[in-house]
């Protein structure tokens, strides 16, 4: 995919960016009352580097995912990854589930797929399941948010909708939410943890 784009063209558009501004946990939709999720990896830290597995320059598989400070209340789980980085005018979607079992605590390794707990919607690239992390060469760190969000009921949604569907769906359901960010870079001497700081954690 992206890996192809030469490094002269990644340096050229590195001041392209979708922007933190437009992930979906700022969506105005949503509200700003929710509580914060603890959202956790055991594969990278929060800003830290994604490990190589987990991208398209390596297996290609989701990483694995834990939270806590779930609500009582809440009866379902959504999930969506962004690149808020992307060089386009709107963050790249790489996954989107909902209705995840409100009980649950945890997805493992490879879990975002078709297959997995709860619905898979669709990506960026119209499939559905994990869209692996697949910077542009030399267009500098990219930021990956992962953003959780517990729910008051289940989604009642058909098909593969895409993300503003499902934002659509989860207005006035937002119990509590938590975000998780993952940088990862091509044709970097060091890897980047460049934060989104303004989103709230």
């Amino acid at each position: 995919m992206l890996e192809h784009v030469p490094q002269w063209l990644g340096h050229a558009l590195r001041g392209v960016r979708a922007g933190a501004d437009k992930l979906a946990i700022l969506e105005p939709v949503l509200g700003a009352d929710f509580v914060a999720l603890r959202l956790t990896s055991l594969a990278f830290a929060d800003h830290g580097r994604i490990p190589t597995r987990y991208t398209a320059d390596g297996e290609g598989v989701s990483p694995p995912l834990a939270w806590g400070d779930v609500p009582e209340e809440a009866r379902s789980l959504a999930l969506i990854v962004e690149d808020a980085d992307s060089p386009s005018l709107e963050p790249l979607v790489h996954a989107i589930l909902w209705n995840i079992p409100g009980e649950d605590r945890a997805l493992a390794e490879g879990a975002i797929a078709s297959e997995g707990p709860g619905e898979s919607g669709r990506n960026s690239f119209f499939r559905t399941g994990w869209l692996p992390p697949d910077p542009p060469t030399g267009h500098g760190a990219h930021n990956y948010a992962f953003q959780l969000f517990a729910l008051s009921g289940a989604l009642d949604l058909k098909g593969t909708p895409g993300r503003s569907t499902l934002v659509d769906a989860m207005a006035g359901k937002v119990l509590a939410a938590g975000l998780l960010v993952g940088a990862y870079s091509r044709g970097e001497e060091a890897p980047l943890d460049v934060g989104v700081d303004a989103v709230r954690a």
